[in-house]
C-alpha cells in the first residue's frame, strides 16, 4: 500500500482537495487538478493517458481490466466549474470547508463531488482486487461548463477508439433523493434536453439620446424580455416523463395518486404544478421546451439610441424536438418583427436505451430500501450528448441521500453550493456496488 491508498475510503478528503483547485471556466486551467487525480491513480499502479488539444485543458483516461465476461463500463466526469463572480458565499468557495455535516465549495455538486465518488469506487476496486466482469474505464474531462469542445467533444472526435465496445456509462446527474408527499424517490437520469442557443436581433431607428423616441430598440427589448418572463412555451409529454409521472403517482396514496397522474395531461398540467408548489418547480422544464435570455449586447454611446440589439437566448429542447420547433414556439410568444437565428444546436437521442436501468435501480434499493428509483429526464445537458454520437448511453447516476430540506437544484451554479459528507459516502458505495454487479 502506498501513502495515498487510504484515500479511496475518504471521498470527502478527495473532494476537499479537488475544490481547492480553482478551475473556473473560463479560463478553466484544469491541468493541476487533473494532475492531482492522475497521481492518485498512478500511485495505485494503474496506467493512465493524458490527452489534450490545449495542454492547460487536459483530459485523463484509464482502465481497470475485468475478466472479459462483460463489455466495458464507462465512468466519466468533469473538473471545471462555473464562476463565483458576483456571488456572496457564507464560506470561501475554493476552501472546501466542512461545516455542520456539509462540505462547502464550488463544484461540490457540479461535479467534483461526483468525480470524488467515482474515483473512490474505482480505486477501491483496484486496492481490494474486486472481481470485475468487464473493464471499467474512468475518464476525467476539462471544459464541460463551456461546451465541452476541448474535453469530451475532443475525445469523441479524435480518440473514439478508447471507448470501443462501451455501451453504457454513468455520469451527472441523477440518483439523488427527492421527496414528494412523504415518499422518497431516486430519479435516475436516462435522457436529457438538447442545447439550442438562439440569437434574437431587435432593430429600430437610431437617434440622439436627448430626444424622445417611443418604441425604440430598448423598448422592444423590454417588451420581449417581459413576454418571455410571463409566458411558458407549450406543454409536451415525452415518453420518459410519462413513465416518471406514472411511477411516482403509483407510489403515492390517494388522492395524491390521482392528482399526480394529471401532471401528464396537458389540459391540467399547469393546475397540478401550482398544487405541487415548490416541488412543482422541478417538473416545469421536463414538460416544456424552455428559453431564457442570458446575454444582451447593444449600444455604443450613452447619447446614441441603438439601432440594433442582440440578445442571446439559452434554449433547451425536449428529446424528439428540433430547433424549428422552439423557434415557432418562441414566435408565438414575442413580437413578430424580432429576428431569430439558431447559433448552436447539439442534438441528442430521441429515446434512451433502458438496458442498465434495472441494475442501477437494484443498487439503490439494496442501499436504501425506502427509496423508489424512477427514470428521469435531465432538464439541462451534459457531456452525454457527445458520447451518444458513438452509441454510448449515459445514465445520470451519482447517488446521494439528501435531507428533504436541501433544495438540490437551487444550489447548482449558485452561492453556497454544498453537499452532505454522508452523501459522498453513500454515492461512493453505490458506484462501487455497481462495478461489482455490472455484467449487462
Amino acid at each position: 500500500m502506498n501513502a495515498n491508498s487510504y484515500l479511496y475510503r475518504q471521498p470527502a478528503e478527495i473532494l476537499q482537495n479537488l475544490i481547492r483547485f480553482d478551475t473556473t471556466n473560463p479560463p478553466g486551467k484544469e491541468a493541476e487538478c487533473i494532475d492531482y487525480i492522475n497521481r492518485l491513480i498512478q500511485s495505485a499502479g494503474i496506467d493512465t493517458r493524458i490527452l489534450y488539444q490545449d495542454p492547460t485543458r487536459p483530459n485523463l483516461i484509464c482502465r481497470l481490466k475485468g475478466n472479459g465476461n462483460a463489455p466495458p463500463l464507462l465512468l466519466y466526469g468533469h473538473v471545471d466549474v462555473v464562476t463565483t463572480a458576483g456571488q456572496v458565499w457564507q464560506y470561501p468557495p475554493f476552501e472546501g470547508r466542512i461545516v455542520d455535516g456539509f462540505l462547502w465549495g464550488r463544484g461540490a455538486l457540479d461535479m467534483k463531488g461526483a468525480v470524488a465518488m467515482m474515483l473512490c469506487a474505482f480505486l477501491r476496486a483496484k486496492y481490494e482486487n474486486t472481481h470485475l466482469a468487464g473493464d471499467v474505464v474512468l475518464c476525467i474531462m476539462s471544459d464541460e461548463e463551456a461546451g465541452g469542445n476541448l474535453g469530451t467533444g475532443f475525445l469523441v472526435e479524435r480518440h473514439a477508439d478508447y471507448f470501443k465496445g462501451i455501451r453504457y456509462a454513468i455520469s451527472e446527474f441523477g440518483g439523488f433523493s427527492f421527496y414528494l408527499k412523504g415518499k422518497k424517490f431516486f430519479p435516475i437520469e436516462v435522457i436529457q434536453k438538447q442545447i439550442c442557443s438562439i440569437k434574437a436581433t431587435i432593430r429600430s431607428r437610431s437617434g440622439h439620446g436627448a430626444f424622445v423616441m417611443k418604441d425604440g430598440a430598448m423598448a422592444k427589448l423590454a417588451r420581449m424580455l417581459n413576454q418571455l418572463d410571463k409566458k411558458y412555451l407549450p406543454v409536451h409529454i415525452t415518453p420518459v416523463v410519462r413513465t416518471l409521472v406514472e411511477e411516482m403517482a403509483s407510489a403515492l396514496p390517494f388522492p395524491g395518486r390521482m392528482v399526480m397522474r394529471q401532471l401528464a395531461n396537458p389540459l391540467f398540467t399547469d393546475i397540478v404544478l401550482k398544487l405541487l408548489g415548490e416541488k412543482g418547480r422541478n417538473f416545469i422544464p421536463m414538460l416544456r421546451n424552455t428559453v431564457n435570455a442570458t446575454i444582451v449586447r447593444g449600444g455604443d454611446k450613452v447619447n446614441v439610441l441603438p439601432s440594433e440589439i442582440e440578445v442571446m437566448l439559452d434554449g433547451r429542447l425536449l428529446p424528439g424536438f428540433g430547433p424549428e420547433d422552439i423557434i415557432e414556439e418562441i414566435k408565438e410568444v414575442i413580437d413578430d418583427d424580432i429576428e431569430l437565428e439558431v447559433i448552436r444546436y447539439d442534438p441528442g437521442p430521441p429515446e434512451p436505451d433502458m438496458g442498465l436501468f434495472d441494475t442501477l435501480a437494484a443498487v439503490l434499493r439494496t442501499l436504501d430500501p425506502d427509496g423508489i428509483p424512477v427514470p428521469y429526464l435531465l432538464s439541462a445537458s451534459s457531456d452525454a450528448r457527445f458520447f451518444s454520437k458513438i452509441g454510448i448511453q449515459t445514465y445520470g447516476f451519482i447517488p446521494m441521500q439528501l435531507p428533504e430540506s436541501l433544495d438540490f437544484a437551487r444550489l447548482i451554479h449558485a452561492a453556497d453550493e454544498r453537499i452532505p459528507v454522508e452523501a459522498l459516502t453513500f454515492g461512493s458505495e453505490a458506484i462501487y456496488q455497481l462495478l461489482r454487479c455490472f455484467h449487462e
